[in-house]
């Protein structure tokens, strides 16, 4: 069986995906340009300053994105304050990136950007502002009409709501009871991780949870930083402290069963995303779901699929599979079109075997084992051309 060997994951590992110099494709004209010559230069908008804040008014969930989405596609990205507060440069060389600040600008900074830097208002039209966070669902602000100066334009609040969920849970309650001091240790620990600044971060988590043992939050991100680190025990035992303080909280088990997948404890794997898998809503509903939390489910269930393969549970790994491939939007996993298509095969069903590998090809045809899928592809082509060859001489 062809398969792409397991690499080290983080908490939301990327599987191998389409080449690094194929980005994402984005829409023409998505409200991205700068400044052409001879623009009018009262026509352009600088920045884009707000807040957000909750349905409830309880405290602003940590990790909060603004995202800025025209034509339908994501064009922006910056971290909202501890106080929800954002500001947006526009048309700057950060555009279309995650900006780690959400702090508002001085006047100082201000003069000092590029005069060149902003976005026309109309094309900004076609664009809207929203929040994305874990656990809660946003409104939308559309910037056909903006008002205010010309450098900056205040578009207000962004709510968010919090989301009813089944079981499982991607957002743990103990930054609502932590204390103060805890709290303050944790958001100084996200920054720090935001700029790269890993011991730093590990110094900060490690104080949050001294402060208050139960945040859950605090030693799912203080695994998270020594997993970076290469810290594996250490972070495993953070991960599993977060697991028995809060149950139903889904984060810390992915990255156990992520740890456990490098590993190939198959056993281990199973163990951990089937604690996911039970509390998972895709258990409760059919169809395609399209607002599931940022937990990525679809990496619960590719691993459970591999794990069931591995010890030979066929039925098991084709279930979770096709779940996976029915959440997988985004493609972030190609290698399970070659796990489903050695699944198929077994079957005899070479139809669907084929069809996947296919499907895995156009994905990412220059992957490292391309040849040899290749090959396989071939060879269940004969063997669908002689079965079918055979039905037509033995006709039921």
């Amino acid at each position: 069986m062809v398969f792409v060997a397991p690499v080290a994951l983080a908490q939301k590992p990327p599987a191998a995906g389409p080449p690094a110099s194929a980005p994402p494709s984005r829409a023409p004209n998505s409200g991205g340009t700068n400044m052409q010559p001879g623009q009018p230069r009262e026509d352009l908008v600088m920045f884009l300053i707000g807040r957000v804040a909750t349905s409830d008014g309880t405290p602003v969930p940590n990790d909060v994105v603004v995202e800025r989405v025209c034509n339908a596609s994501v064009r922006q990205q910056v971290h909202a304050s501890p106080r929800g507060d954002f500001n947006m440069q526009l048309g700057s060389r950060t555009d279309s990136f995650v900006d780690a600040t959400g702090d508002q600008p001085s006047q100082n900074n201000v003069a000092s950007r590029n005069t060149e830097m902003g976005i026309p208002r109309r094309e900004l039209a076609n664009c809207e502002l929203r929040a994305s966070v874990s656990g809660f669902s946003s409104s939308f602000i559309s910037l056909v009409d903006l008002a205010g100066s010309l450098s900056s334009v205040d578009v207000g609040a962004i709510v968010v709501q919090r989301r009813k969920k089944i079981e499982g849970q991607t957002l743990s309650a103990s930054p609502y009871k932590a204390p103060n001091d805890a709290r303050k240790a944790y958001e100084k620990g996200l920054e720090a991780e935001r700029k790269g600044k890993l011991p730093d971060a590990q110094k900060y988590f490690g104080k949050a949870v001294e402060i208050y043992p139960k945040y859950t939050n605090a030693w799912f991100q203080l695994g998270t930083v020594l997993q970076k680190e290469q810290q594996k025990d250490a972070a495993r035992t953070a991960f599993t402290q977060a697991t028995t303080i809060d149950t139903k909280f889904l984060p810390p088990y992915l990255s156990l069963a992520s740890m456990a997948y490098e590993a190939e404890n198959w056993t281990e794997v199973i163990k951990f995303t089937g604690h996911i898998l039970d509390l998972d809503p895709l258990n409760h509903v059919s169809g395609y779901i399209l607002d599931l939390d940022p937990l990525n489910y679809t990496e619960a269930y590719f691993y459970n699929s591999l794990a069931n393969y591995k010890l030979n549970r066929f039925e098991d790994a084709e279930k979770s599979g096709l779940k996976a491939e029915q959440v997988d939007l985004t493609t972030r996993f190609p290698q399970l079109h070659v796990l489903l298509a050695e699944i198929f095969a077994r079957k005899n069903n070479y139809g669907r075997a084929i069809a996947e590998l296919i499907n895995y090809l156009e994905l990412v045809p220059n992957a490292k084992d391309a040849e040899q899928v290749r090959e396989r592809l071939a060879k269940l082509e004969k063997l669908n051309g002689a079965v079918s060859a055979s039905e037509k001489t033995n006709p039921k």
